[in-house]
């Protein structure tokens, strides 16, 4: 079963969301990767104000996750979808037309609550719609999501030769148009009223003991996921000398999961457990940088002598980072599928709320602690931070194991004469 076949046998509205999620990541990276230089260099603030525009818009987003869930749960998941894409418009479009610090800061601020809202509300809309298909649903949303980040950098630099503003305009019209399309696609959900107050929502999900301790045993998903953006580009600079190399990286993961992803996620969910298919995908992750601590090693002082060498220099990059995108793929789309099993129905976008706002926590403390043994490390010992990576996959795949011997994570596998994948539609 191919991509479009697979993706043409699920019904329309989750067709929608997949294709809206294409948009999004397309809109953030088409404008999010340039904004730093626009406000340092096109509008001279200083990088302490740059810091403080950028940092309120992801305290913004990762702040009120639970926010987003809680309102998906009770005002329901399509008017939270649409009312996060429309304020996210709005977002980019100040973005494009603002430059007085106060609507720079409400542009930020309304972009990242933008993201709290529609992120949760998407990601519990999809688990409901496609019932027994999460999984491999989940891996057709991140082949979507993956090529919108392909594509968003490449359009936004071509954009960025008239200038940033036609590059946030750009992005702006991109969540106008997924605004419209899922007002008039999204069919509306009849929402229960609420039986418990919000506070008793959260305390229900915060007290679940079992959800808190699959969600502490995935802190290394969360951390190693952002070494994408800080270990990785890193050591490609370091090894060949030109931060050119780091665009390669970006291709390297988006191809992988193009050409794999839904392959792989089929391949495990009819042979292993999801607890054994999650912590595999875990030690993969933290296992793939033992490449480039081995290379960190070896590698020699002086700078590439031909364009040969530099791309020889990339190769233990390139492969760390296909070990860390085949282990995403082995590990998010069943964890995904989990998340919305551990509690009541009406209670999945507060679950995706809570796993939000912990990895966005996680991630933060996670980049801070590598960045600090990194800085520590300095050039005397350059294998180190990846060498802290592999402990932390290694440490994560052990603890899900450990859950899943003593009480298990998710349905138990078929045989492989008992899979049966539905007959795509025409």
């Amino acid at each position: 079963m191919n991509t479009v076949r697979l993706f043409r046998s699920y019904p329309l509205a989750v067709q929608v969301l997949l294709v809206n999620q294409l948009g999004v990541n397309t809109a953030f990276y088409l404008l999010i990767p340039y904004l730093a230089g626009y406000l340092g260099q096109d509008l001279g603030l200083s990088a302490a104000v740059v810091g403080i525009v950028l940092g309120v818009r992801n305290l913004s987003q990762q702040g009120l996750f639970l926010l987003g869930g809680s309102a998906s749960d009770r005002l329901g998941a399509r008017g939270v979808i649409i009312a996060g894409c429309a304020l996210r418009s709005v977002g980019f479009g100040l973005f494009a037309f603002g430059t007085s610090l106060p609507v720079l800061l409400a542009a930020s601020v309304l972009s990242g609550l933008a993201g709290a809202l529609f992120n949760p509300a998407v990601r519990s809309y999809l688990s409901h719609e496609a019932g027994e298909r999460r999984a491999e649903m989940f891996s057709l949303f991140n082949v979507f999501a993956n090529t919108g980040m392909l594509i968003g950098p490449l359009l936004g630099s071509v954009l960025l030769l008239v200038d940033f503003q036609a590059s946030a305009i750009g992005a702006a019209l991109i969540f106008t148009v997924l605004t419209v399309a899922q007002v008039l696609v999204l069919p509306a959900r009849e929402v229960p009223r609420p039986q418990n107050s919000v506070l008793t929502d959260w305390r229900e999900v915060l007290t679940d003991r079992r959800f808190a301790l699959f969600t502490a045993a995935l802190t290394g998903m969360f951390a190693l996921q952002n070494q994408l953006y800080l270990v990785l580009p890193m050591h490609a600079e370091t090894f060949t000398g030109t931060a050119v190399s780091v665009s390669v990286i970006f291709l390297v993961t988006t191809v992988a999961s193009l050409a794999l992803q839904v392959r792989i996620t089929r391949w495990c969910d009819g042979r292993w457990s999801r607890g054994r298919a999650i912590s595999t995908g875990l030690a993969v992750m933290g296992g793939g940088f033992a490449v480039t601590a081995i290379a960190a090693t070896a590698m020699p002082d002086q700078p590439s002598s031909s364009p040969a060498e530099t791309a020889l220099r990339l190769v233990p990059v390139l492969v760390t980072a296909f070990a860390l995108s085949v282990g995403v793929m082995l590990t998010q789309p069943f964890v995904y599928e989990l998340i919305p099993t551990f509690g009541r129905d009406n209670l999945s976008g507060t679950y995706f709320g809570v796993f939000y706002l912990a990895s966005g926590v996680t991630a933060a403390g996670g980049n801070a602690l590598i960045g600090w043994v990194i800085d520590l490390a300095g050039t005397s010992l350059p294998w180190l931070p990846s060498v802290l990576c592999v402990a932390i996959g290694v440490s994560s795949a052990l603890a899900v194991l450990a859950i899943h011997r003593r009480s298990g994570i998710g349905p138990r596998p078929t045989t492989d004469e008992e899979t049966s994948w539905p007959t795509p539609t025409s």
